[in-house]
């Protein structure tokens, strides 16, 4: 009996794992994302665009790249993080800090640094980072968590490739993942493939330098920790569907393996 039953669950699986091998199994996980968490998208895109109606006075700074921090309750690590955004070779970048909901530390006094905080703690790291990108209107935007750091040349090296002649529309670096207690565990170096995408996590945002286009934008999807595939993966699979992504092989992001990082303890 135990062979038929497990006979009678492999063949009622074999068309799940038919479109996991066509699809890849990010696809259809974000598929069915769509499906059951769809309606929570749309409350929190109005939320969304609340607070940037509030925060939004026109008197935030201009420049060609601009790199947008979401933060919670981190004081020194964002700390640390700015000082590693400001440090950047690229001159002409503003920074922006977006907190959600908890209050923000004392940052440093910079012209290019701007920082603001939401109404109410969101929970949702998408919203956050939309919030960042929508108050800007920078040609190239940037993105740094507040637990991770970039080497001074991450944003020429990015830049380069993008405004160079028939360069492409985003570019990632490699990243040096470290452990809590400061030892290396890796560096994550990929090229682009969408297909492999499909079927294998290897894109970071911290990493990801993009041409402002509408299609740059996080999903708004409620997704707690058990929510696969994260934030990252879905936005830069849909930008590249109608934009060209390369991958740039230098590491410039030093990049926390945290057990309580952004994604796995980002509730309200």
């Amino acid at each position: 009996m135990s062979r038929v039953k497990k006979l009678v669950r492999t063949v009622a699986r074999a068309p799940w794992e038919l479109a996991k091998h066509l699809f890849g199994w990010h696809v259809l996980f974000e598929l069915r994302n769509k499906v059951l968490l769809g309606h929570t998208a749309r409350a929190l895109r109005r939320t969304e665009d609340a607070e940037v109606r509030r925060l939004d006075q026109g008197t935030f700074p201009s420049a060609l790249v601009a790199t947008v921090i979401a933060t919670y309750r981190r004081p020194e690590a964002l700390r640390a993080a700015v000082a590693s955004a400001l440090a950047q070779t690229v001159e002409d970048q503003v920074v922006i800090v977006v907190d959600d909901g908890a209050g923000l530390p004392d940052l440093p006094q910079d012209p290019r640094l701007t920082a603001v905080s939401l109404s109410r703690n969101v929970g949702i790291a998408g919203v956050v980072r939309n919030v960042g990108i929508r108050l800007t209107d920078s040609r190239f935007v940037a993105f740094l968590d507040d637990d991770n750091l970039w080497e001074p040349d991450h944003l020429e090296r990015a830049l380069d490739a993008l405004t160079a002649d028939g360069g492409p529309e985003a570019v990632y670096t490699a990243l040096r993942r470290v452990l809590p207690d400061g030892t290396e565990k890796d560096v994550l170096s990929v090229p682009f493939d969408r297909r492999l995408a499909a079927r294998k996590a290897f894109l970071d945002t911290n990493a990801f330098v993009a041409r402002r286009t509408p299609d740059l934008r996080f999903s708004r999807i409620r997704r707690t920790p058990e929510v696969l595939p994260r934030e990252d993966w879905e936005l830069v699979h849909r930008y590249s569907r109608r934009h060209r992504v390369v991958h740039i092989p230098h590491v410039t992001v030093r990049y926390l393996t945290n057990p309580s990082s952004y994604y796995t303890e980002w509730q309200s």
